[in-house]
């Protein structure tokens, strides 16, 4: 049986997804050989990430455009080359400042070339396995922690911090630039193994962009984005130090994070087909609702075997429902905008990203505990629950109640 070739570019999106996040984030494994080696502190390194979150947003809305105009091929391929020159300039980078505008806005944008516009561009070659196919690039990128960062680990051990992150540059380059040449736009109307019919989406096919970011549907889409990863990402990056701050052994706390992220995995694949089976805006909602109790629940737990099983059902929630946002996306606008709508999404899901480890820290440094960071983020969420109870019924689903039998 002939392979249907969505199935190709959800394989290439999740290969570049991995090794492209991996490359961004494993900032977090360089920060101590690159502050001892430098004398550079680590708050300042640090720095560098929230830069990311910010460079990113913006930067898939910029690249999200151009998907639009030109095709996702060039813009992944412009993404893997910038990525590979942004960490390799960052590795000779001679002073902090230095460092932080390499890696922030270099890489950072870079990143936001393969998310976005990999994420919009499936969501164009299925209909009938949309869900499970937006989820498995998604388990792709969540396959970052468990592979790069490793593989990092491994480099620093054996190279100095600089010799280490060019390897990582090298690495980009070998994998994204030729898998990049594998995605392709998908069809106007596409047929095969993962799409059935003329594809849904938006009431008005003709509408602009411009249209589409003024729309009601797409100010929901983007508060319930921005909420719903402000919700998770204060938990996400603080609970490690959290779990130290409760007398748990630094090395038991990291496994924590492993947890979290081995979960992730499997929420994407369930909350993928669960989308595809109930429909992803309900699957969404019921998601919200769990994430939110699940970010309040670390406010009560104590014991490593009691942060493993808060850790497991928080990662799988979290996990399952970040890819349900392009989704609905695709539900409602047109595909021929959808890297500009996903990549404007981007942007606000990106600020809510930004809030939650800078605002984690406030909260410590102010009251010396983590309390009100969970206690925040579950009221958060309940808000993101809210907001994602106003989604416009789909587009698609108005037409076939209006036609007559």
């Amino acid at each position: 049986m002939k392979l249907y070739y969505g199935w190709v570019v959800v394989a290439a999106g999740a290969l570049m997804g991995c090794v492209a996040i991996g490359s961004v984030f494993s900032l977090a494994v360089f920060l101590a050989p690159v502050s001892e080696a430098t004398g550079w502190s680590r708050t300042g390194i640090s720095s560098a990430m929230t830069i990311v979150f910010v460079t990113m947003g913006f930067a898939s809305f910029g690249w999200g455009a151009l998907t639009d105009r030109f095709g996702p091929r060039v813009v992944v391929l412009a993404g893997g080359l910038l990525l590979g020159l942004g960490l390799t300039l960052a590795s000779r980078a001679t002073s902090l400042i230095e460092f932080q505008l390499i890696y922030g806005i270099m890489v950072g944008g870079a990143a936001g070339a393969v998310f976005a516009p990999t994420m919009a561009t499936v969501t164009g070659w299925f209909e009938k396995n949309r869900s499970l196919a937006v989820s498995l690039v998604s388990a792709g990128m969540g396959m970052a922690p468990m592979t790069v960062s490793p593989f990092a680990g491994w480099l620093i051990t054996t190279y100095d911090w600089r010799t280490a992150q060019f390897v990582i540059a090298i690495l980009a380059w070998v994998v994204l630039v030729p898998t990049s040449l594998l995605v392709r736009r998908a069809p106007a109307v596409p047929a095969g193994d993962g799409a059935v019919g003329p594809m849904p989406g938006a009431a008005d096919p003709g509408m602009t962009a411009g249209q589409a970011l003024r729309s009601p549907q797409f100010i929901v889409l983007a508060a319930t984005y921005f909420c719903c990863c402000a919700t998770h990402s204060g938990p996400i990056f603080h609970t490690v130090s959290y779990a130290i701050a409760c007398g748990l052994a630094p090395l038991a706390a990291v496994t924590i994070y492993s947890v979290e992220g081995l979960a992730g995995l499997g929420g994407r694949i369930l909350f993928g087909l669960a989308g595809d089976r109930l429909g992803a805006k309900r699957v969404l909602v019921i998601g919200l609702f769990a994430q939110a109790l699940g970010a309040g629940a670390y406010f009560f737990v104590r014991q490593l075997g009691e942060f493993y099983a808060v850790a497991a059902f928080f990662g799988l929630i979290y996990g399952g429902v970040m890819p349900l946002y392009a989704v609905i996306a695709r539900e409602y606008f047109p595909m021929r905008i959808m890297g500009t709508v996903f990549g404007a999404g981007a942007v606000f899901s990106s600020l809510g990203m930004a809030l939650g480890p800078a605002v984690g820290g406030w909260i410590f440094d102010s009251t010396g505990n983590y309390g009100w960071l969970y206690i925040g983020s579950f009221g958060i969420g309940l808000g993101a629950v809210a907001i994602a109870l106003a989604f416009p019924p789909f587009p698609s689903r108005q037409r076939a109640v209006a036609q007559p039998a």
